[in-house]
């Protein structure tokens, strides 16, 4: 009972972690990122209407905050969890990419950003804080060994 208790509080952590990280990030993105004069990057309508005016530049931190906010929420939820460890990993993935393609949706974005995001944002990451969280939990050794 423990265990699952400690699994379902991982789940939770990692998307709770993820969401501050991509929303800080989000947040942080027009100060790095100016972007175009005239736009409300905090209205999907303003967006609709000037999305024709943004350039690749001002896709980069929005992509950087789907890719680092599941990372961080994948690591959080490996480290955290009792058992199945990478499988949760993967639950922060998929939680993100279904927000992602529920964003993808709401908000209009050119298409090559939209495949981008989908395919190398959510799930790579979410391996990745897996493959993280096992080094930094069993100091390097043979990770294999220990995950199985």
């Amino acid at each position: 009972m423990l265990k699952l208790l400690r699994n379902v509080l991982a789940i939770l952590a990692g998307i709770a972690i993820g969401g501050a990280v991509n929303m800080a990030l989000i947040t942080l993105s027009p100060s790095l990122i100016p972007p175009p004069a005239g736009v409300d990057v905090t209205s999907a309508e303003s967006l609709g209407k000037a999305m024709h005016l943004f350039e690749p530049r001002h896709f980069v931190m929005p992509f950087l905050a789907h890719a680092l906010g599941t990372l961080a929420g994948a690591l959080v939820a490996y480290l955290i969890a009792a058992t199945c460890k990478p499988p949760i990993g993967y639950v922060i993935g998929i939680a993100f990419l279904c927000g992602g393609i529920a964003a993808s949706f709401m908000i209009p974005a050119p298409a090559w950003f939209i495949a981008l995001d989908l395919l190398a944002a959510y799930l790579p990451m979410a391996w990745l804080g897996g493959q993280l969280g096992a080094r930094m939990q069993y100091g390097g050794r043979r990770v294999r060994e220990q995950v199985s």
